[in-house]
Formats: C-alpha cells, structure tokens, sequence
C-alpha cells in the first residue's frame, strides 16, 4: 500500500503531494515550493522521514505547480516525468513567472514521458494514468487503485473544476474529461486536487455545479 503525503505551498495555496512506498522510496508530484523555507520543509521531511526520492513525476507543467521542480531535481539529482503534451506549457515557464511575479528560469525538459493511459512504474511505487486534457493540452491523473485515491491536479477540486481560460485551455474538453475518466473509477474514490481539499468522486457526481450535479 501506498502513502500519500501532502504539503501546501506558494501565493496559490498549491497541493504538492509525496507518494511514499513502505520501502522508503517516493515520487514528489508537482512541486510548487518556491521559497527557501518551503524547500526546506519538504527536504526536512523527507529526510526525517527517511525518504527517498526516485522522482518528480507532475500532473501538469502550470506555473504554481513547477516552482519547486529545478530545486529538487539538483537537490536530489532526479528524473522528472511529465507528458509531452505539456512542453509547450513548460517552455512558457519564464514568461508566466514574470506575470506572476516569480523569478523561475526555463527549466531542462523531462527525461521522461508520461504517456496518456497504463501503468507508470519507478522503483517499487506503481500508479495507473490517466490523460485528462481541458485544464492543460497535457494533464494526467495518477491513479492508486489499491487504496482508491487519485491525484487529480487541476482537473477537479471539491464542487469546482480547473479555470479554461489559460493557452491550452478548453472548457468542454475538461468536462468530458471528468466525466468519461475520472467518473468510470469507483465512486468512493479518494481526489486528491492541486489545490483545497480532498473529495470524492461520488461527492463530485452529485454536488459539483459545473458538472450537471
């Protein structure tokens, strides 16, 4: 069984999830820490909790969710997993930085590809993919179906869905996003989003506004 651990970090309040395997081993999903004192609570961790990072595996490449991905990837000396339908989202890195007010540099492009369904596998830790553009060209969900939980990005959060509005972005295609992937998993299903809190499927097919509930 797999553990998930979470830490919010940045101005966007964003979700940066550990999944940790009872090896000792993990993956870091999107890393917003921006700051020294954010990247210190997270490397204190991990080292308190004798973790050990394999790597940065992300849902998408938006700003808020890549401004801890240079730090930890030098710090650890890690690969990091992204889809390549993203890479123009990362190649903006720098330039949304700069509407934002953050200093980030463009960052190496990813070692790996994640691709749009099937099972991602690093180390002992395995997760199933799922592709869920309309956020983001490029947006996956990972998936622990033995403890019936995802990590969903900016996808869906509890009663709302990620903003369409940004390059990329296509309203329609996220919502049947929703509702012809994530919505065949079982209902008790755990979301873990890139921000607020956690849902669950079944709470989204009935109260989420955005999605005919």
């Amino acid at each position: 069984m797999l553990q998930l651990h979470t830490f919010t970090f940045n101005p966007f309040q964003e979700n940066t999830y550990l999944i940790s395997h009872n090896d000792g081993s993990c993956l870091i999903v999107d890393p917003g820490c921006y700051t020294a004192s954010e990247h210190k609570k997270l490397t204190d961790y991990l080292s308190a909790a004798n973790l050990k990072p394999l790597a940065i595996v992300n849902t998408h490449a938006h700003i808020d969710h890549i401004l801890g991905l240079d730090y930890l990837r030098n710090h650890y000396q890690i690969p990091f997993y992204l889809h390549p339908l993203e890479l123009d989202v990362l190649q903006w890195a720098p330039q949304s930085g700069r509407m934002w007010g953050f200093d980030i540099q463009l960052p190496e492009l990813p070692e790996y590809h994640l691709p749009d369904s099937g099972a991602l596998k690093i180390g002992n830790i395995e997760l199933e993919i799922i592709l869920c553009p309309g956020h983001s060209p490029g947006s996956v969900c990972f998936i622990h179906n033995e403890g019936a939980w995802l990590t969903g990005g900016d996808v869906l959060f509890k009663e709302g869905i990620g903003r369409t509005d940004l390059p990329g972005g296509n309203h329609q295609q996220l919502i049947t996003s929703i509702k012809e992937e994530l919505f065949r998993l079982p209902g008790h299903y755990t979301v873990f989003p890139g921000h607020g809190p956690e849902t669950t499927l079944e709470h989204e097919q009935r109260h989420n506004p955005f999605l005919g509930a």
